[in-house]
């Protein structure tokens, strides 16, 4: 007979103005098919519900232990990429009995200790200007490196589009102020605090979250794995989804 390993549930969120549905599926497949995957919306986007009201990591990361709570799990381990790893940092720091093990992907931490993009690359970011497909070109420039985002573009271009005009420009700057609040915060040393073994992976391309903020995070975190995929965007696991979640698997089987 055939071995296999598994591990407890996975957890997985998002970042900046992304949804559950916007996972690249050959690498969240990938990971379903060790064990149970759960797919959260932050709030106010794709599923979930919107106040309207403004929040902080803080506050979405309490929201991501209500969810964990109310599917009446004892504890999951928590995959977040870029917002959604500020997100399983907090969490993990907040509520050390939910978490099992961290995947934290194109991330940063807290505070000071952050490499921030150029301003150039914030400000196209954030922009929510132009049509849908104008948005959808200038936030694959963003994810992917050279050529390859116009490739992705000319094949996925009109469900990106979809998936922009269907974003509320209100959420997407709730969601900014969200992360400024994170990069002016000077909390950061407490991630030498952290109980969960965590696993850190970046691309080398990345120029939302440069990449040399996986080795401030592991240089903070106790015992924490780095994972670097050359030539990698920001958006790297969907150039790199087999690869990747190999490796995630293998780190939560241990």
């Amino acid at each position: 007979m055939p071995a296999s390993r598994k591990w407890g549930p996975l957890l997985v969120l998002n970042g900046l103005a992304a949804t559950s549905a916007d996972w690249d599926p050959s690498f969240i497949d990938q990971l379903a098919s060790a064990n149970e995957i759960i797919l959260l919306d932050n709030r106010g986007i794709g599923l979930s519900t919107d106040s309207k009201a403004p929040f902080d990591i803080a506050q979405l990361a309490d929201d991501t232990g209500r969810v964990i709570k109310t599917l009446e799990f004892k504890r999951v381990s928590v995959l977040g990429w870029s917002l959604g790893g500020f997100i399983a940092q907090i969490l993990a720091l907040d509520h050390p009995a939910l978490v099992d093990k961290l995947v934290l992907l194109s991330t940063d931490p807290r505070g000071v200790d952050a490499e921030l993009a150029s301003p150039t690359v914030r400000a196209q970011l954030t922009d929510t200007s132009g049509t849908p497909h104008e948005q959808a070109r200038r936030l694959l420039s963003l994810l992917f490196p050279g050529d390859l985002a116009e490739s992705i573009y000319q094949k996925f271009g009109d469900i990106v589009a979809a998936a922009r005009a269907q974003l509320s420009p209100d959420l997407i700057r709730r969601q900014v102020a969200a992360m400024d609040a994170w990069h002016r915060a000077g909390a950061g040393h407490r991630l030498g605090t952290l109980s969960a073994p965590a696993l850190v992976a970046t691309g080398t391309e990345d120029i939302v979250i440069p990449a040399s903020n996986a080795l401030a995070l592991v240089n903070a975190i106790p015992g924490a794995w780095l994972a670097q995929f050359k030539g990698g965007g920001h958006a790297f696991m969907a150039q790199y989804p087999h690869p990747l979640a190999d490796l995630i698997s293998g780190f939560l089987a241990l």
